[in-house]
């Protein structure tokens, strides 16, 4: 099915009444700083190419972020961090995403998410994670010239191997575990593991911009081999 389907069909989905709820919510309240903005509101399609070398798997949008823009890991601490690693690295032409027809393009990248729509607390439910796995499946079964797939976080991991299962590709070996720095090999496609850009892990020290940068970096060295 058409890349352009397939994002029209997760704008308009409506599977989860909290998640829609939520993001419509947050939508018609505003943050200050954003009270001129005209929030998204809905479900986030995925952003970059159709035929990706590099896929990027996230947990969710962020409430002023993503549910703001419309456009993934645009408009937040995170989009801040991860676009800065991916234009390092040679994946986007701009080191900074600020809303939708910002200019900025995703050079051979993707990015999607295991939940496309806003969570309370940053924490969507199993069930809901489950509901938002079909379009991921689908995506992953479009993508013919994959090499790396770079999981940000353990939800993400988690929803991606699953994912990557029920899409009917081979396992990986060794089995993915949750840890920064981790890589695993299914064929010529190669899983990288690393924490998640969010506030509580950059602004603790858990994930620092070397260690984020450095993950793109060995995405780009298997991709250029």
């Amino acid at each position: 099915m058409a890349a352009s389907t397939l994002e029209a069909r997760i704008v308009a989905c409506r599977k989860c009444p909290r998640l829609v709820a939520h993001c419509r919510k947050v939508a018609r309240e505003k943050r200050r700083a954003y009270l001129d903005w005209d929030y998204w509101g809905k479900p986030v399609p995925p952003f970059g190419v159709a035929q990706p070398r590099l896929f990027v798997v996230g947990l969710a949008p962020g409430a002023h972020g993503s549910n703001r823009t419309g456009r993934m890991f645009t408009g937040d601490a995170s989009g801040d961090w991860l676009y800065r690693a991916l234009h390092a690295a040679g994946f986007s032409t701009r080191p900074t995403a600020t809303r939708r027809g910002d200019g900025l393009r995703l050079l051979d990248a993707r990015i999607t998410a295991a939940a496309r729509c806003a969570p309370p607390d940053n924490k969507p439910t199993p069930r809901e994670l489950e509901n938002c796995r079909p379009y991921l499946v689908e995506e992953l079964r479009g993508c013919r010239r994959l090499r790396v797939v770079v999981a940000l976080g353990r939800v993400g991991m988690d929803a991606f191997v699953r994912a990557w299962a029920e899409a009917g590709r081979p396992a990986f070996s060794p089995k993915p575990h949750f840890f920064h720095g981790a890589e695993a090999a299914a064929g010529a496609v190669t899983l990288l593991v690393s924490f998640h850009p969010s506030r509580q892990n950059t602004q603790t020290g858990k994930l620092t911009r070397r260690m984020l940068h450095g993950v793109f970096r060995r995405a780009r060295k298997i991709i250029s081999e």
